[in-house]
């Protein structure tokens, strides 16, 4: 994550019924969702389907980026969806490893 980066959450509501073709594009879904992750563009990516309910935390240049980039993805043409500018984002980093003796 670079300091020109906006950190944004979108809070995505899907359908309360699932759809074939909603359903049939969740590899594409998953696909873009770990580039973006490898890409640094996602940093977060949360679903409760008891709740119909996708978080993504995004960092991006602007929000005009962050739309593009949604509106890209597989399922977006589904859900609604509502952005908030995050005024700080912290986390703790599950992929640095513990230092080793061993």
């Amino acid at each position: 994550m670079d300091n020109q980066s906006i950190q944004f959450m979108v809070d995505f509501t899907m359908p309360q019924d699932l759809p074939e073709e909603f359903v049939s594009r969740i590899p594409q879904q998953r696909a873009a969702v770990n580039r973006l992750l490898s890409e640094g563009k996602i940093l977060n990516y949360a679903l409760s389907l008891e709740n119909s309910k996708l978080w993504v935390v995004f960092s991006v240049p602007s929000q005009s980026e962050l739309i593009a980039l949604i509106e890209q993805m597989p399922l977006t043409r589904f859900m609604q969806y509502d952005i908030s500018e995050l005024t700080f984002y912290n986390a703790s980093n599950p992929f640095v490893q513990a230092f080793s003796m061993n």
